[in-house]
């Protein structure tokens, strides 16, 4: 089974993440961690050593990448990510996607739009969310 966890590294991401890790060694799978930005910067980096340093207390082995997608800086990112997140699953052959989702209600579903509910609504493998 090959699980692919994205994340942005908020906190209901970064439990996604913990989650996603414990699925992986409860069930011998193989885990990839996955994080979109539109720029490569200093938070980008401080996010791939947090990262890097769950896994290594887990002992979980797994492949991280930070994937740069110029076209994030428009309206509705999340949409946009959740596309990406959908292109990777496919593209790669995931078996499930363990996510964060952090709930923002209407007006921010309208503004941001919503990565999860992106990736619920249109991936075609089973998706878990976390709070």
């Amino acid at each position: 089974m090959k699980i692919l966890a994205p994340v942005d590294g908020s906190e209901c991401s970064m439990r996604a993440l913990d989650f996603a890790i414990e699925f992986a060694r409860r069930y011998d799978a193989d885990l990839s961690v996955v994080h979109f930005t539109d720029v490569r910067g200093e938070d980008t980096d401080r996010l791939q050593t947090r990262i890097d340093e769950k896994l290594a207390d887990s002992g979980v082995e797994s492949d991280t990448s930070v994937s740069v997608d110029v076209h994030l800086a428009s309206l509705k990112v999340s949409d946009r990510i959740g596309k990406d997140i959908i292109a990777v699953v496919e593209d790669d052959d995931y078996d499930h996607v363990v996510m964060g989702h952090h709930g923002t209600g209407r007006i921010g579903a309208f503004l941001l739009g919503s990565a999860a509910k992106t990736v619920l609504e249109s991936c075609d493998v089973p998706v878990t969310t976390v709070p």
